[in-house]
Protein backbone atom coordinates (compact mmCIF):
# COMPACT_ATOMS: atom_id res chain seq x y z
CA UNK A 1 0.00 0.00 0.00
CA UNK A 2 3.18 2.13 1.02
CA UNK A 3 4.94 3.75 -2.31
CA UNK A 4 7.95 2.34 -2.29
CA UNK A 5 10.10 4.43 -4.07
CA UNK A 6 10.67 8.00 -2.30
CA UNK A 7 13.28 10.31 -1.93
CA UNK A 8 14.81 11.71 1.00
CA UNK A 9 13.38 15.40 0.96
CA UNK A 10 10.34 14.02 0.11
CA UNK A 11 10.55 11.21 3.43
CA UNK A 12 11.62 14.66 5.47
CA UNK A 13 8.46 16.48 4.22
CA UNK A 14 5.49 13.51 4.40
CA UNK A 15 7.39 13.49 8.04
CA UNK A 16 6.87 16.68 8.55
CA UNK A 17 3.44 16.82 7.22
CA UNK A 18 2.68 13.47 9.92
CA UNK A 19 4.20 15.77 12.70
CA UNK A 20 1.65 18.74 11.67
CA UNK A 21 -1.28 15.99 11.72
CA UNK A 22 -0.22 15.59 15.59
CA UNK A 23 0.56 19.04 16.47
CA UNK A 24 -2.89 20.36 15.33
CA UNK A 25 -4.56 17.46 16.99
CA UNK A 26 -3.34 18.20 20.46
CA UNK A 27 -3.81 21.91 20.24
CA UNK A 28 -7.28 21.51 18.83
CA UNK A 29 -7.95 18.52 21.83
CA UNK A 30 -9.83 20.88 23.72
CA UNK A 31 -12.74 21.25 21.27
CA UNK A 32 -15.29 18.09 21.09
CA UNK A 33 -14.98 16.92 17.85
CA UNK A 34 -13.74 19.84 15.65
CA UNK A 35 -10.38 19.06 14.26
CA UNK A 36 -8.01 19.54 11.15
CA UNK A 37 -6.85 16.23 10.79
CA UNK A 38 -9.12 15.08 8.27
CA UNK A 39 -9.49 18.05 5.51
CA UNK A 40 -5.68 17.68 6.09
CA UNK A 41 -5.61 14.09 4.81
CA UNK A 42 -7.43 15.15 2.43
CA UNK A 43 -5.41 17.75 1.41
CA UNK A 44 -2.38 15.23 1.33
CA UNK A 45 -3.82 12.73 -0.63
CA UNK A 46 -4.78 14.70 -3.40
CA UNK A 47 -1.07 16.13 -3.55
CA UNK A 48 0.45 13.08 -2.66
CA UNK A 49 -0.92 10.47 -3.78
CA UNK A 50 -0.36 7.16 -1.77
CA UNK A 51 2.76 8.42 -0.12
CA UNK A 52 -0.44 10.03 2.48
CA UNK A 53 0.52 6.92 4.75
CA UNK A 54 3.70 7.91 5.57
CA UNK A 55 1.95 10.67 7.49
CA UNK A 56 -1.23 8.72 8.65
CA UNK A 57 1.03 6.56 10.37
CA UNK A 58 3.50 8.35 11.51
CA UNK A 59 0.82 11.11 13.30
CA UNK A 60 -0.75 7.45 14.89
CA UNK A 61 2.14 6.26 16.15
CA UNK A 62 2.63 9.79 17.89
CA UNK A 63 -0.81 10.02 19.24
CA UNK A 64 -0.20 6.45 20.74
CA UNK A 65 3.51 7.51 22.33
CA UNK A 66 1.86 10.89 23.04
CA UNK A 67 -1.37 9.53 25.03
CA UNK A 68 -0.81 5.83 24.99
CA UNK A 69 -1.95 2.76 24.04
CA UNK A 70 -5.76 1.96 23.54
CA UNK A 71 -8.61 0.92 21.06
CA UNK A 72 -8.42 4.37 19.69
CA UNK A 73 -4.75 3.21 17.94
CA UNK A 74 -6.60 0.19 15.83
CA UNK A 75 -9.59 2.82 15.40
CA UNK A 76 -7.10 5.67 14.21
CA UNK A 77 -5.21 3.36 11.92
CA UNK A 78 -7.68 1.97 10.18
CA UNK A 79 -10.68 4.97 10.25
CA UNK A 80 -7.69 7.33 8.55
CA UNK A 81 -6.70 4.96 5.66
CA UNK A 82 -10.43 4.31 4.94
CA UNK A 83 -10.30 8.35 4.68
CA UNK A 84 -6.98 8.09 2.32
CA UNK A 85 -8.63 5.23 0.53
CA UNK A 86 -11.97 7.34 -0.53
CA UNK A 87 -9.85 10.28 -1.62
CA UNK A 88 -7.66 8.14 -3.58
CA UNK A 89 -10.42 6.46 -5.43
CA UNK A 90 -12.08 10.30 -5.83
CA UNK A 91 -9.06 11.60 -6.69
CA UNK A 92 -9.21 12.91 -10.35
CA UNK A 93 -12.48 15.14 -9.25
CA UNK A 94 -11.14 18.44 -8.50
CA UNK A 95 -14.58 19.62 -7.23
CA UNK A 96 -14.25 21.42 -3.52
CA UNK A 97 -17.88 20.71 -3.28
CA UNK A 98 -16.72 16.95 -3.51
CA UNK A 99 -13.86 17.47 -0.54
CA UNK A 100 -16.36 19.08 1.40
CA UNK A 101 -19.00 16.54 1.13
CA UNK A 102 -16.66 13.73 1.32
CA UNK A 103 -15.54 15.67 4.71
CA UNK A 104 -19.20 16.58 6.01
CA UNK A 105 -19.91 12.55 5.46
CA UNK A 106 -16.73 11.17 6.71
CA UNK A 107 -17.26 13.25 10.28
CA UNK A 108 -20.48 11.97 10.32
CA UNK A 109 -19.52 8.69 9.75
CA UNK A 110 -16.46 8.96 12.32
CA UNK A 111 -18.05 6.85 15.30
CA UNK A 112 -19.94 4.28 13.45
CA UNK A 113 -16.42 3.94 11.69
CA UNK A 114 -14.61 3.40 15.53
CA UNK A 115 -17.50 1.39 16.84
CA UNK A 116 -16.25 -1.78 14.75
CA UNK A 117 -13.49 -2.48 16.92
CA UNK A 118 -16.65 -3.08 19.95
CA UNK A 119 -18.02 -5.74 17.69
CA UNK A 120 -14.75 -7.87 18.39
CA UNK A 121 -14.66 -6.83 22.13
CA UNK A 122 -18.07 -7.20 23.05
CA UNK A 123 -19.95 -7.94 20.13
CA UNK A 124 -22.78 -6.37 18.13
CA UNK A 125 -24.77 -4.48 20.95
CA UNK A 126 -21.52 -3.01 22.21
CA UNK A 127 -20.98 -1.51 19.02
CA UNK A 128 -24.12 -0.73 18.36
CA UNK A 129 -24.28 1.37 21.90
CA UNK A 130 -20.53 2.83 20.76
CA UNK A 131 -22.04 4.02 16.92
CA UNK A 132 -25.60 5.35 19.28
CA UNK A 133 -24.25 7.11 21.82
CA UNK A 134 -21.30 9.41 20.27
CA UNK A 135 -24.01 10.30 17.58
CA UNK A 136 -24.62 13.43 18.82
CA UNK A 137 -20.85 14.17 18.65
CA UNK A 138 -20.71 12.87 15.34
CA UNK A 139 -23.54 15.31 14.35
CA UNK A 140 -20.94 18.28 15.27
CA UNK A 141 -17.97 16.32 13.77
CA UNK A 142 -19.84 16.90 10.91
CA UNK A 143 -21.00 20.49 11.62
CA UNK A 144 -16.77 20.92 12.11
CA UNK A 145 -15.80 19.22 9.27
CA UNK A 146 -18.43 20.81 7.04
CA UNK A 147 -16.70 24.34 8.17
CA UNK A 148 -13.21 23.50 8.14
CA UNK A 149 -13.42 22.04 4.77
CA UNK A 150 -15.88 24.79 3.30
CA UNK A 151 -12.74 27.35 4.40
CA UNK A 152 -9.47 25.02 4.45
CA UNK A 153 -9.74 22.79 1.79
CA UNK A 154 -9.04 24.56 -1.55
CA UNK A 155 -6.59 27.18 0.05
CA UNK A 156 -4.42 24.31 1.41
CA UNK A 157 -4.65 22.24 -1.61
CA UNK A 158 -3.61 24.72 -3.96
CA UNK A 159 -0.33 25.97 -1.12
CA UNK A 160 0.65 22.68 -0.84
CA UNK A 161 0.40 21.72 -4.69
CA UNK A 162 2.62 24.89 -5.03
CA UNK A 163 4.91 23.78 -2.11
CA UNK A 164 5.58 20.54 -3.62
CA UNK A 165 6.02 22.16 -7.11
CA UNK A 166 8.62 24.46 -5.78
CA UNK A 167 10.64 22.11 -3.20
CA UNK A 168 10.78 18.83 -5.10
Amino acid sequence: MIHSKISLLELVILSLLGALLFVVQVVLGFLPNIELVSVLIIVYTRVYGRKVFYPIYLFVALEAVYYGINTWVIQYTYVWTILALVVLLLRRYNSNALWVLVNTAYGFLFGALCSITYLFIGGFSAMTAYWISGIPFDLLHMGGNFLTALVLCEPLYRLLSRLKQTIC
